[in-house]
């Protein structure tokens, strides 16, 4: 049970591991010290300095690309009012089309600026 635990165990964690504690019979590691009876040793994986400022700078990089996303969509939102005020401007016999056009308009911009956030 416990030599299962251990291949379970990230590669990460078994190469960045201490060479001391290593045997060189596999992948169970034992540290015979009392007794002559070998004892587990529990290492739980710790991450390092520098995976923990990648994995913030991740973070980062997602919460940008989303709030790019958002921005477009906001955009788009404006384009197609802006674009209703125009064409009532031109014809106003057209309201009622055009203004369903433009509800569907925002329903779609607002539909792409939430995908970006959900992804």
């Amino acid at each position: 049970r416990a030599g299962s635990r251990v291949a379970y165990r990230p590669i990460s964690a078994s190469v960045l591991s201490r060479p001391e504690a290593r045997t060189g019979e596999g992948s169970t590691v034992f540290n015979g010290a009392q007794n002559g009876v070998p004892q587990l040793i529990q290492r739980e994986f710790q991450t390092s300095a520098i995976s923990r400022d990648i994995d913030t700078a991740a973070k980062f990089i997602g919460a940008g690309a989303a709030t790019v996303g958002v921005a477009g969509s906001g955009a788009g939102i404006g384009t197609v009012f802006g674009s209703l005020i125009i064409g009532y401007a031109r014809n106003p016999s057209l309201k009622q089309q055009l203004f369903s056009y433009a509800i569907l308009g925002f329903a779609l911009s607002e539909a792409m600026g939430l995908f970006c956030l959900m992804v």
